[in-house]
């Protein structure tokens, strides 16, 4: 019984993508009072929980995986599965026999330029990179508390009861990874929309150029509008849509491709969308926590309690500074090898 109270009575810290923005995580975790004893940052009262993407892109990728490492392992935090966690295992992992590819995920220039600062930072180390992509086999895709949610992306009733069901849990494994790779199938959407989020097909002939030079012919959306009429409604994604577009009307088939979560579901929240501006909630009970660390933004986390509501004033967040000749020792401004 004293166990169950304390349980219930432990607040959460969630805490948005890192990238490896080591120093900045030190930063904030420190803000927050977390302390580092015998090598491991830990909190008395309270648990971390990161929301994913701890890896590619940023300087300190390899001391980042470390530091959340040995907090869960300690049970000072938790993690979910971000979609570049998953892409690691993806291209690290040979495809099986006669499936006509030798990668799981394809090594091409995309690909590979954006996992090229995790594979560099781990060059002299491979026997670590090794047993990393081991463990992101135990990070869950998603946790779900008696009062709260967290997903890296989206989060999708059906899809998750139906991966508990198939799955016995929260977490993959090799085989799962290998169907994944199909994205029509069961597994490849699970992966799809609760890593990477909801989207829906622009009209013949449109397409977008991201901020990323990428040219997409599909845009992020909402999982919980409420009542949308227009793509405007839906959209959520860092690159608008052009004005000609998002003041299109939705198609019963497209309505009947988003995603409902009632104002009467548990608070959930997600990262993955490079935000920016002043952390709020999004919906009285969907936050996003991204703010676009890595790219001089924010590293931001949602103090969570015991409350039904979010609210702008529990989330607290540190700017990531550029670097400045190295003299700064939270500036992110150099590669850890």
């Amino acid at each position: 019984m004293a166990v169950h109270k304390k349980t219930a009575s432990r607040g959460y810290d969630i805490i948005g993508d890192v990238h490896g923005c080591a120093h900045t995580l030190v930063r904030l975790l420190d803000q927050m009072g977390y302390r580092k004893i015998n090598g491991v940052y830990e909190h008395p009262r309270r648990q971390a929980i990161f929301i994913g993407d701890i890896v590619d892109r940023g300087p300190r990728i390899r001391e980042s995986l470390h530091l959340v490492r040995d907090m869960v392992e300690h049970g000072s935090a938790r993690m979910v599965m971000g979609n570049h966690e998953y892409n690691a295992l993806g291209y690290c992992t040979r495809a099986p026999a006669g499936s006509g590819k030798k990668w799981l995920r394809e090594h091409n220039p995309r690909h590979d330029r954006l996992i090229r600062e995790t594979l560099d930072q781990f060059e002299h180390y491979p026997q670590e990179w090794n047993e990393f992509l081991e463990w992101f086999y135990t990070i869950p895709l998603f946790i779900e508390e008696d009062h709260f949610r967290v997903v890296h992306a989206c989060w999708d009733n059906d899809l998750i009861e139906k991966f508990k069901a198939a799955q016995g849990g929260a977490c993959i494994d090799e085989d799962f990874l290998q169907a994944s790779s199909a994205l029509e199938s069961f597994a490849g959407q699970v992966m799809d929309t609760l890593l990477r989020g909801t989207d829906l097909k622009l009209p013949e002939g449109l397409a977008i150029t991201g901020k990323d030079g990428y040219v997409r012919q599909f845009f992020r959306t909402k999982f919980w509008a409420d009542n949308p009429k227009t793509y405007q409604d839906v959209v959520f994604q860092p690159d608008p849509l052009p004005p000609e577009v998002s003041s299109r009307v939705l198609t019963a088939e497209e309505h009947a491709q988003l995603l409902s979560y009632s104002s009467t579901e548990l608070p959930v929240f997600v990262g993955h969308y490079w935000m920016d501006g002043r952390p709020e909630p999004i919906a009285p009970n969907v936050a996003c926590i991204d703010y676009s660390a890595v790219k001089y933004g924010k590293l931001v986390a949602y103090r969570m309690d015991d409350e039904r509501e979010l609210s702008r004033d529990k989330f607290v967040y540190v700017d990531v500074e550029r670097p400045e000749q190295g003299s700064d020792p939270y500036s992110e401004d150099s590669v850890a090898r």
